[in-house]
């Protein structure tokens, strides 16, 4: 066999160590994410939370219509007459110069006593939802009575057979405005009265 040349012998050589130092291809290829790898990997970006919608409540105008107190209902105030363009008016109740009722659509089951041209006592009757600031209303117990309003003066029932009764504010004989509850045979408050007397203990009306 012939020898080979010497510089191919080498350039042999060369190539073999360059062989074996290159990265194989599919090494390479393995060190590579594809594409679509990169995509399935990506974080997605956090929902916006929707914001909570405040839930409606009722205005303090609204509310205060509901409320009555010593010094009235609405526009209507005790020792003083009925506001011109209100909507009191007398509607078939007791009329007179001395002494006359007047009603408002806006508060069903409620009435009020007008003597001498000024409101003198304003009545909260059973359809109605009125209430005193404290939260007792017609329907009450004389228990819830009793709890808010403590040493109130009873007095047996004028047509109602105990433990019907009148339950009546301590300062009443004063002449100021004062509180006064009507309590049925059932227990529970049939009537509130506000006003001053003697119309505040008016069992009949203007009587």
């Amino acid at each position: 066999m012939r020898n080979l040349p010497a510089f191919s012998a080498s350039a042999l050589a060369m190539l073999l160590a360059l062989a074996a130092c290159a990265p194989r291809s599919d090494q390479s290829n393995a060190s590579v994410p594809a594409a679509g790898a990169l995509e399935s990997e990506t974080v997605a970006p956090a929902a916006t939370p929707t914001p909570e919608v405040p839930r409606e409540t009722p205005t303090p105008a609204a509310a205060q219509a509901k409320v009555i107190g010593l010094e009235g209902l609405g526009d209507l105030r005790i020792g003083q007459p009925v506001p011109k363009n209100a909507s009191w008016a007398e509607r078939g109740a007791q009329t007179g110069e001395a002494c006359r009722t007047v009603t408002s659509p806006d508060y069903p089951g409620v009435y009020a006593i007008v003597t001498e041209g000024k409101v003198q006592r304003i009545t909260v009757g059973q359809r109605s939802d009125v209430k005193l600031v404290e939260g007792v209303g017609v329907g009450a117990t004389e228990q819830d009575v009793r709890k808010w309003f403590a040493g109130f003066r009873a007095e047996p029932h004028k047509y109602e057979d105990a433990p019907a009764k009148y339950l009546t504010a301590p300062n009443a004989a004063s002449g100021d405005s004062a509180l006064r509850f009507e309590i049925g045979h059932d227990g529970k408050v049939k009537l509130i009265h506000i006003g001053t007397m003697p119309v505040l203990g008016y069992v009949e009306g203007c009587a």
